[in-house]
């Protein structure tokens, strides 16, 4: 398998649309789920999704295979996606008080109940557990990609962790 995927990506480098295609069809479902996870809408994660397939398309012929595609394409797809929720937070100046509406969760084996309550977290809590519990980002790279203190991501984590305890023993 992993032979294949070389010789797609190669391929996909060298400009063949088909291969390309086949990459997308294998990896826009991890893209698609950090999205919407991270911007809890499913218009907007559909729209950072397709960005991110832009960019890959783009950025593809840099791909030197320092680490796997599929963990390249899934960083391009995180900051992509925080991209977007920066601009959207500046343009719609939300009370951090408020949580967004709530929409399906992607399904990756994670309970339903805890995907509903990470979707209800206060956007900057939701986002800072998205990019630390389930994505692996540490909070002095949360800090530089959301453009907050290393404290602050650290302080969100814990009020996303006990608001999570609490919407989860309610159930």
């Amino acid at each position: 398998m992993a032979e294949e995927l070389q010789h797609l990506i190669r391929a996909a480098q060298a400009g063949d649309l088909a291969s390309f295609a086949r990459l997308h069809a294998q990896f826009v479902g991890r893209a698609y789920s950090v999205c919407l996870r991270l911007l809890v809408d499913v218009q907007k994660a559909e729209d950072a999704c397709q960005e991110t397939f832009i960019k890959v398309w783009q950025q593809l012929p840099q791909f030197r295979g320092d680490s796997a595609f599929g963990t390249w394409l899934h960083r391009i797809a995180t900051h992509t996606a925080i991209d977007l929720w920066r601009k959207d937070k500046l343009l719609r100046l939300v009370d951090e008080g408020e949580p967004d509406s709530q929409v399906a969760p992607p399904d990756e084996g994670v309970p339903k109940d805890l995907e509903k309550a990470i979707a209800a977290l206060p956007r900057q809590a939701r986002a800072v557990f998205v990019l630390f519990a389930i994505e692996g980002f540490t909070h002095a790279e949360i800090a530089g990609l959301l453009e907050i203190a290393e404290g602050s991501s650290k302080a969100h984590y814990h009020r996303a962790r006990q608001l999570l305890q609490e919407s989860l023993s309610e159930r």
